[in-house]
């Protein structure tokens, strides 16, 4: 039983089969992938916000330098995006990024340099809006970050996805234990008749 009573315990029947255990989520890691999922979205709204001031710099030829700088925004805003589906390759060559505090760091970043640079021009009002929301959507969820990383809810987190794979994993071997014993039987019971 892992604690919190969401766990039958296997048992076997008068039939010979046995009792699976159930498969419920832990509201901790829902939680948390919930959270995960809009800040990716928010990082997204950024990516293409950033895009839009970028292409719009180039093609008025306005200011270079802020094109470019748009550029370095869309980089960095597609790494917390990736960092946030927490896939292996840039957890493991970015390690600062398996922390929440070192992930909230990088949003809060990329949520400044969206926010930087605005063009107040009234044609331009709609894209400075866009900014503005795109970036302090990704400020908040940064400060989050930073404070639940300090708070050690990241390791928190960390401890409950192993604990997680490790339960998938025993129910997953007990399914190939049940397999291969009713493959035996079938293999006993020609020598039984």
């Amino acid at each position: 039983m892992d604690g919190n009573g969401d766990e039958e315990r296997v048992t076997s029947s008068s039939s010979g089969t046995l009792t699976r255990p159930r498969n419920r989520a832990d509201p901790f890691l829902v939680v948390c992938r919930c959270f995960s999922f809009i800040t990716a979205l928010t990082a997204v709204l950024c990516i293409a916000v950033n895009v839009l001031s970028a292409v719009r710099c180039f093609k008025n030829g306005s200011d270079i330098f802020d094109g470019i700088f748009r550029c370095y925004a869309v980089l960095i805003a597609c790494l917390v995006v990736l960092a946030e589906t927490e896939w292996g390759f840039i957890i493991k060559f970015w390690k600062v990024l398996e922390y929440w505090a070192g992930r909230g760091m990088l949003q809060i970043f990329v949520a400044v340099m969206t926010r930087a640079f605005p063009n107040y021009s009234s044609s331009q009002k709609d894209l400075v809006i866009l900014q503005n929301v795109a970036s302090y959507m990704l400020l908040a969820c940064g400060v989050v970050y930073v404070i639940a990383g300090v708070l050690c809810i990241g390791f928190l987190k960390r401890a409950r996805q192993k604990k997680e794979i490790s339960r998938a994993q025993a129910v997953k071997d007990l399914e190939e234990l049940e397999r291969r014993r009713e493959e035996l039987e079938q293999l006993l019971m020609p020598e039984r008749v």
